[in-house]
């Protein structure tokens, strides 16, 4: 069974960009983040109020206190703004696994930021962690994601028919994995 422990917490850094700790002072971020009608387009969850955000900021806090989630601040080097945020969570220790989960805010997409925080969350997972599997789950319409994803060898291995439902509607949804031989495949290339 994996044993780690996110204290102190591991902030990362890319070329341009600090991925740091989530705080309770990036709430009115973690808001417009959560609540942007673009960001939730492929996300099927009802929009919550302000005092409902805070209360989920709340519980991610807490989970990472107890070594259950990590969730990174996606920010500028020296500005404090939150643009995006990327976790692992869904943690299963005794089988090496994790969930990844990212968004971003809409005036930063197509920018390749997202791909250079995956990279060093990835790096960070199957090294520090030493994670042997991490899933994603990803709306079938999210074609950006789907992208994001098999550019780090993550394969789809499942198309999940109306196993979502939101808003009087069901939802499909891909689950995508990628093993950390594939991982080291990636990377070396």
């Amino acid at each position: 069974m994996l044993e780690f422990n996110f204290s102190p917490f591991p902030e990362l850094a890319t070329r341009r960009l600090r991925l740091r700790q989530i705080t309770a002072e990036d709430l009115p971020d973690f808001y417009a983040l959560r609540e942007n009608d673009a960001v939730r387009t492929y996300i099927q969850r009802p929009p919550g109020t302000y005092q409902e955000v805070q209360e989920i900021l709340n519980k991610s806090l807490a989970s990472f206190a107890k070594n259950e989630t990590i969730s990174w601040a996606i920010c500028f080097p020296g500005q404090p703004k939150l643009v995006g945020l990327m976790a692992f969570w869904r943690i299963a220790r005794e089988h090496h696994y994790a969930e990844i989960g990212y968004s971003l805010l809409p005036e930063f997409w197509r920018q390749g930021i997202a791909s250079e925080a995956l990279q060093a969350v990835l790096k960070y997972g199957f090294e520090q962690m030493r994670l042997h599997r991490v899933e994603a789950d990803v709306d079938p319409g999210n074609t950006a994601s789907v992208r994001l994803l098999e550019k780090f060898g993550f394969v789809r291995e499942a198309h999940f028919k109306e196993n979502y439902f939101h808003d009087g509607r069901f939802f499909d949804s891909y689950i995508f994995s990628l093993l950390e031989p594939a991982w080291l495949a990636a990377i070396s290339q």
